[in-house]
């Protein structure tokens, strides 16, 4: 300061005090032309408030937004997204589930209902023709895991509600042998008359089933996995709903995995009460195909992953034996892991909030509302317009192939991986190629570029090979759902639809030959006829060949793709199939990143005094073998606390030799024997508790074992 190098006049002197007694608070969000131009003469200070002026009259261009809440939106968005995919596969089961309840109730209560003295009486009716036959819904679930069961028989449950009936989910920890059939009775009980009662008694239910007018609709128990039921506590209960089935009409559904699982958990007596119904829930890999074409093909919310990415998680939910759940909390992660590593992801955020369809995009201009242009980069904002467009046309072409695939059981898992493969778009790409006046033809060039990198008979040359195989009446309805897919896509629209007057000649021409007989149907066809289908089949192929060259580019070869796509595949393994004990040792060697320490770093793998006491027994560890001495390990660490030349040494030369002295001889004041045997004893504990030793035995009371060796 050189406060006394001019005196200003009094006047001055008080409006520069008042100018230099403003907070930063204010100045940061009050800034006016009468400051600015007063600060040019006021020093240092005002030059540097000139500096971070901040006035709010100038809309920042750069995104600011919250990752942690552009986090949820998006993902509110891909979860809304995936259960209502879900919802929709089982839709039709669900149905015909209801159905089968509605006639089952119709026929328990055929017969006419028992008064209501006889249905409040706590004895069941023996004599009634149909007491003995429960009406059982068996789901096959086809081998999924128990956590995508769950979450299935709640939408199950859910579906039945809406349309009237009395539900009660079950699970197998209802039937320990433990609570016998009174665990089960209790659950009933609990969900039906939304009380908690200590006696469980079935004829509570039944005079709750007719005193409060609920017996206009089947009381419902879904039990959803049978094969994890106690076999006694299930047969009992099986039995006790088939003595009451006339006073209370309820009818039984049950997941189970394979056909043979009621002969293998049930006795014969009791499958002979049960009047059995089957239903066919869809397969995982139906399931994971709908979920990749909601969350990812159609890209529901902006956000995407790269090649190596999907490849891994194709194989985490195959290892996982298709585990829907697995698959779908590795994606969030992902989806976690993006908006914390890329800050100018935040923009899927504000765009997920302001409710942008990312489906519905038609036209050429910026898709992006005013609100969000004013608030991101113009450059951005054409580059993000210009990368959903491409999206669209990418998914477009991913469809249109698994269209085409599941002729031959493909599935969109498979196209979705080999799609997102830079390295085969790159190499077609780059080919030179020609076309014919239709546009249908490709060079010789990209042939051989194609069959490079698809000759290992991957998903889409299996797909390529089924439309040149495809029979007339199934290539008529592949272009059917081809002009229903790529109704925004003009370029790609009207070559589809130049190919279909061609296959309808083809279907008429077999639609007059059907009145004559078979024998004569196949000598009148000749041989130009065969050749003109597969001139149509080759065409249509060299057409989805061309829409994979030009429209098919993945979101790796776009520009600003980083802001939407999550590719760091070793963080996500790392985050799912994580090592702790490596993790563990790891952080003990390199504290010094968590700690910030420079002086810690510079050293090695020399263990120094104002290390961590557990990062000094560890790196002391790794002298020894299988056994470490407890006396030896103990000197080596109390020759590393109480030896000052060697801290001295790696201190540097930037302080003063006047604070090392004072600071040292604290030290050794401080560290006494016994402060440095509790330490010692604390880093051992420490490192028995992360699994990193195993404390001594009686056979060697004076050594240490190693678990944990080098990384």
């Amino acid at each position: 300061m050189t406060a006394s190098s001019a005196s200003p006049p009094p006047s001055a002197v008080t409006d520069t005090s008042a100018n230099d007694n403003i907070q930063p608070f204010y100045l940061l969000h009050k800034a006016s032309s009468s400051s600015s131009s007063s600060s040019r003469n006021s020093g240092r200070k005002s030059a540097a408030a000139r500096r971070i002026d901040l006035s709010p009259s100038k809309p920042s261009n750069n995104p600011q937004f919250d990752s942690h809440k552009a986090f949820h939106s998006v993902w509110s968005k891909i979860d809304s997204a995936i259960k209502g995919v879900l919802r929709d596969v089982n839709n039709n089961v669900f149905n015909e589930i209801h159905t089968w309840v509605r006639q089952s109730f119709l026929a328990i209560t055929s017969s006419g209902l028992p008064s209501f003295a006889e249905a409040t009486r706590p004895l069941p009716i023996l004599n009634h023709a149909t007491s003995k036959q429960l009406f059982t819904g068996l789901v096959l679930i086809k081998n999924m895991e128990f956590v995508d069961d769950l979450l299935t028989f709640e939408e199950l449950g859910l579906c039945l509600k809406s349309h009237g009936c009395h539900v009660a989910n079950l699970s197998s920890r209802d039937f320990a042998t433990k609570n016998g059939v009174g665990g089960c009775l209790r659950s009933l009980l609990r969900q039906f008359l939304l009380v908690t009662l200590d006696a469980a008694d079935i004829s509570i239910l039944a005079s709750w089933y007719r005193e409060h007018g609920n017996h206009d609709s089947p009381v419902v128990i879904i039990i959803d996995d049978m094969e994890r039921c106690s076999r006694s506590v299930l047969s009992d209960f099986i039995l006790m709903l088939s003595e009451w089935v006339v006073k209370i009409p309820m009818i039984l559904i049950m997941g189970i995995t394979t056909l043979d699982a009621p002969r293998n958990v049930l006795p014969s007596h009791v499958l002979q009460q049960l009047c059995p119904s089957k239903f066919i829930l869809a397969s995982p890999a139906e399931r994971m195909n709908a979920v990749v074409e909601a969350a990812l093909v159609r890209w529901c919310s902006g956000f995407s992953i790269g090649h190596k990415v999907a490849v891994f998680l194709k194989n985490y939910f195959l290892n996982h034996d298709g585990t829907l759940t697995s698959f779908i909390r590795a994606l969030k992660i992902a989806c976690a892991q993006h908006f914390s590593m890329e800050p100018l992801s935040s923009t899927l955020g504000l765009i997920a909030e302001e409710g942008s369809d990312y489906e519905g995009f038609q036209g050429q201009g910026p898709d992006f509302s005013s609100g969000i242009a004013a608030q991101i980069d113009s450059n951005l904002a054409c580059g993000l317009t210009e990368l959903k467009r491409s999206q669209k046309c990418w998914g477009t072409v991913v469809m249109c192939l698994y269209e085409a695939g599941k002729y031959n059981k493909v599935q969109l898992l498979d196209l979705f991986c080999e799609a997102l493969d830079p390295n085969i778009y790159n190499a077609i790409a780059t080919g030179a190629h020609t076309r014919s006046g239709k546009g249908f033809e490709i060079s010789s060039s990209n042939q051989s570029v194609a069959q490079q990198y698809w000759r290992k008979g991957g998903p889409i040359s299996q797909v390529i090979q089924k439309v040149r195989d495809l029979p007339a009446a199934s290539l008529s309805q592949l272009l059917k759902s081809w002009e229903n897919l790529t109704v925004d896509i003009l370029e790609i629209h009207d070559k589809v639809k130049e190919l279909q007057p061609m296959i309808k000649i083809e279907d008429g021409s077999s639609l007059k030959q059907d009145f004559t007989d078979l024998a004569k149907r196949h000598t009148s066809r000749t041989a130009a006829n065969i050749k003109e289908l597969k001139t149509i089949n080759e065409k249509a192929a060299n057409l989805i060949t061309s829409m994979i060259r030009d429209f098919m580019k993945p979101i790796e070869c776009i520009p600003f793709h980083e802001v939407v796509c999550f590719k760091d595949v070793e963080k996500l393994q790392l985050a799912l199939n994580g090592d702790p004990r490596r993790r563990i040792q790891v952080d003990l060697l390199e504290f010094h990143k968590f700690l910030q320490c420079k002086c810690c770093s510079r050293t090695g793998n020399v263990p120094l005094s104002s290390m961590p006491d557990t990062s000094i027994m560890y790196t002391l560890a790794q002298e020894h073998g299988d056994l470490i001495s407890l006396h030896d390990w103990y000197q080596c660490f109390k020759t590393v606390m109480t030896n000052p030349s060697v801290k001295v040494k790696r201190k540097g030369k930037q302080q003063s030799p006047l604070p090392k002295k004072r600071k040292e001889t604290n030290e050794n004041e401080n560290k006494s024997e016994s402060s440095i045997q509790a330490r010692f004893c604390k880093a051992v504990t420490e490192m028995q508790i992360t699994g990193l030793i195993r404390m001594p035995t009686k056979r060697r009371p004076d050594c240490v074992q190693r678990v944990a060796f080098g990384l």
